[in-house]
């Protein structure tokens, strides 16, 4: 087990330790908003994790920390969980989901597109298999739980325009915009190199965006996210003037979060 070590940069609190011990000692009720994307359980090389552990282990794990996260978490708060799979095992995200339904609501699934096609046309990126059993996974989920399945949404923080301005009357939407629905479609700005990316499973800011604008901004004090990885819900809050608290095992990966989040701070 590495040192434990504690820096606050800007409004966000960043913690080298392992979440399934510090989040014991946490008081309950304490987080508006967790949003986090753990181990997915497929063999990915991270440097102070095993993802290929037992498919039971594993399940045990998630329903250990997501249990102390359903005690942290306000009576009105959101869980949002980005899981993902590999196209020869795509049943692990349905496992958690049914798993955890023992203990929450799932209020809401959105979709991380990273790549779609509409027409002859492609955008965005994916990691492409040769399989003739398989196709191109594009897709990752976000699993959106809280206590009670009936949390109020801000269901225009990420709205779009009506293409035709006529049916923002029509449908009674004095703000011009209407619900951008399930379907997120978020590419990699940049496809990294193994020898620049320094995390193996970094996910977009936006996508942490998008959860903390569809939860409500304006009723969010405090962000947690159990696995910090390279600090992407960190710099999130910072830029979003949010406070958070997360955490992370890995020494490399903390420094490299405290690193993300100062740059946000600095800017």
């Amino acid at each position: 087990m590495n040192e434990r070590i504690i820096k606050k940069v800007g409004e966000q609190l960043l913690i080298q330790a392992d979440c399934l011990f510090e989040l014991e000692g946490l008081q309950s009720n304490l987080f508006d908003v967790v949003v986090t994307s753990p181990p997915y359980n497929i063999g990915t090389k991270y440097n102070s994790f095993s993802d290929s552990q037992d498919p039971n282990k594993y399940l045990e794990w998630i329903f250990e920390w997501a249990s102390q996260v359903k005690r942290l978490m306000k009576p009105d708060g959101s869980f949002f969980l980005n899981i993902g799979s590999k196209p020869t095992d795509p049943s692990t995200p349905f496992w958690i989901v049914t798993m955890l339904l023992e203990i929450f609501q799932l209020q809401n699934t959105f979709h991380w597109i990273k790549s779609i096609t509409v027409g002859e046309t492609s955008t965005g990126h994916y990691k492409p298999i040769n399989s003739k059993r398989f196709v191109n996974d594009c897709h990752e989920y976000i699993f959106h739980f809280t206590k009670t399945g009936e949390v109020e949404l801000n269901r225009l923080g990420l709205g779009v325009p009506y293409a035709d301005p006529s049916n923002a009357k029509r449908w009674a939407s004095g703000e011009g915009v209407r619900c951008r629905g399930n379907n997120w479609f978020i590419p990699y700005k940049t496809i990294q190199s193994k020898k620049t990316r320094n995390h193996p499973a970094t996910f977009p800011i936006e996508l942490v965006e998008n959860c903390l604008k569809i939860h409500g901004l304006d009723k969010i004090k405090i962000v947690l996210d159990p696995f910090m990885g390279t600090g992407t819900t960190a710099v999130a809050c910072e830029k979003l003037k949010l406070k958070s608290i997360g955490f992370e095992i890995d020494e490399f990966y903390f420094k490299q979060a405290v690193e993300n989040v100062n740059k946000e701070y600095d800017k």
